[in-house]
C-alpha cells in the first residue's frame, strides 16, 4: 500500500451554508494535514486520516470568522481540531470511490460518507509524485452541536442546518520513512 501525505499548501477544506434562506455563504479552513494509504485502482486497505485546525476558518469576513471560532460554533479554544478517520473505502469505478468514516467536530463524532473523485498522479518538478482527490458530502451541523441560529421574522432561519463540505486534496507519495512529527 502506498502512503501519501496531504500537502496542506495545495489542499483545501471548504464548506457552504444557506444564509437568510436565500444566499450561499462559503468558507474554508486554511490548515489541513493528514495521510492517505492508497493504491490507485486496487481495492484493499485504503485509509484516510485528516486533521483540520478549526481556528484557521475563513469566510472573508473577520466578524463572522470570530463568531465561528466562538463557543456558539466551533469553540476553538476548547476544541482546536476537526478530524476525519476512514473506516471503509469502496471503489465505484476507475476514478471514483466512496469513503465512510468518523467525522469529529466539537468532540462529537458521527459517521459520514463522502463521494470521492481520484484525479490521477503526476511527477512534480521537485522530483516527487503527487495525487489529487476531490470529495463531497453534506452534514447537518446540529448533529455536531453547532446549534446557534436566529429565527427570521418572515419565517425560516439565519443559517441553514445543512452544510455542504468540499475537499480538494493534493498528496505527496512517501518514498522513504516519514520522520516523526512531519505531516
Amino acid at each position: 500500500m502506498a502512503k501519501w501525505i496531504i500537502d496542506g499548501s495545495h489542499s483545501s477544506a471548504g464548506f457552504s451554508v444557506k444564509h437568510l434562506m436565500v444566499s450561499t455563504v462559503r468558507g474554508r479552513f486554511a490548515e489541513v494535514q493528514g495521510e492517505i494509504d492508497f493504491e490507485p485502482g486496487q481495492a484493499g486497505k485504503d485509509y484516510v486520516e485528516a486533521t483540520i485546525n478549526a481556528a484557521s476558518v475563513s469566510t472573508n469576513d473577520e466578524k463572522r470568522d470570530g463568531h465561528l471560532k466562538s463557543p456558539e460554533f466551533f469553540e476553538v479554544e476548547k476544541y482546536p481540531t476537526i478530524t476525519f478517520k476512514s473506516k471503509k473505502v469502496e471503489w465505484a469505478g476507475q476514478e471514483e470511490f466512496v469513503v465512510t468514516g468518523d467525522l469529529t467536530i466539537r468532540d462529537v463524532t458521527k459517521e459520514v460518507t463522502m463521494d470521492v473523485e481520484y484525479s490521477g498522479q503526476s511527477k512534480s518538478p521537485f522530483g516527487d509524485t503527487r495525487a489529487g482527490f476531490s470529495a463531497r458530502t453534506q452534514i447537518n451541523r446540529k448533529d455536531f452541536g453547532l446549534n446557534w441560529n436566529v429565527a427570521l421574522e418572515a419565517g425560516g432561519v439565519m443559517v441553514s442546518d445543512k452544510v455542504q463540505i468540499v475537499l480538494d486534496v493534493e498528496a505527496v507519495l512517501q518514498t522513504a520513512p516519514v520522520p516523526a512529527g512531519a505531516a
